[in-house]
């Protein structure tokens, strides 16, 4: 067959689409996500990724000196995988999640819609969820208060957490410093991995601004690597930054 000057870009750009959409095929289960970092990513550093607090194999946290919390105090003895780019922000892009499905009915004949519609309907969902690129070890009571709220600059707002500089105000949040480079690369690479997923300009401006301002750690880099041989796909962000340590 004989390719036209005009047939060959299409061609090329659905090659480079495909390419690109690469992203999570071989694991729909959060639970089972969740269960694989623990115990096969995170086995030997087992720190949290705003507060920088330890916790143990059974995800109770050694909470950093200064740390405090008013509010889900329950919460604030474990850690919990947090969706650092909340499922809400992809989710919606999916019609199980807007506007319910036939399949999405409680024993009581009540419809229902949101993530538990998705979750149970949809697979390209679950395995958006289930995503571990996207998924990282949060004290409970960081990852309740900070909910599904996009990220953004909070100068004149104070720590929600004592000495571990979390600030949430209005529906957004600002994490620490330390935490900023691996929220981008992350909300980066969601981006770039999945179609139905998009930041608005200033989120992206915002995101490239950290990127460059909390470069990649070797630690970064090795979770990448380790979450690549578990799930099947990397997170090419992080490893294009990764080569002065050798990966």
């Amino acid at each position: 067959m004989t390719l036209t000057r005009f047939a060959i870009p299409f061609i090329l750009l659905a090659f480079s689409s495909s390419t690109i959409a690469a992203g999570n095929t071989s694991n729909d289960s959060f639970n089972k996500a969740k269960k694989m970092l623990e115990r096969e990513v995170y086995q030997d550093h087992r720190v949290t990724i705003y507060c920088g607090a330890k916790f143990d194999a059974k995800k109770y946290v050694q909470a950093p000196e200064g740390f405090e919390t008013k509010t889900h105090l329950k919460r604030a003895k474990k850690i919990e995988w947090e969706h650092v780019v909340p499922a809400q922000n992809f989710g919606q892009a999916f019609s199980e999640w807007r506007n319910g499905h036939a399949s999405c009915v409680n024993s009581k004949g009540k419809s229902f819609k949101g993530r538990k519609c998705a979750e149970k309907v949809n697979k390209e969902y679950r395995y958006m969820q289930a995503d571990m690129h996207n998924l990282f070890p949060a004290i409970g009571a960081v990852n309740a208060l900070r909910s599904n709220y996009n990220f953004t600059m909070l100068p004149n707002v104070k720590s929600d957490f004592g000495s571990c500089d979390m600030r949430i105000d209005s529906r957004k949040a600002q994490p620490p410093v330390t935490a900023r480079g691996r929220i981008a690369r992350t909300y980066m690479y969601m981006e770039q991995t999945y179609p139905k997923y998009k930041m608005s300009k200033q989120q992206r401006k915002l995101m490239q601004a950290w990127d460059k301002q909390d470069p990649v750690s070797k630690w970064e880099c090795t979770r990448s690597t380790r979450i690549q041989m578990k799930q099947g796909n990397s997170n090419p962000v992080v490893d294009s930054r990764c080569e002065s340590f050798g990966f």
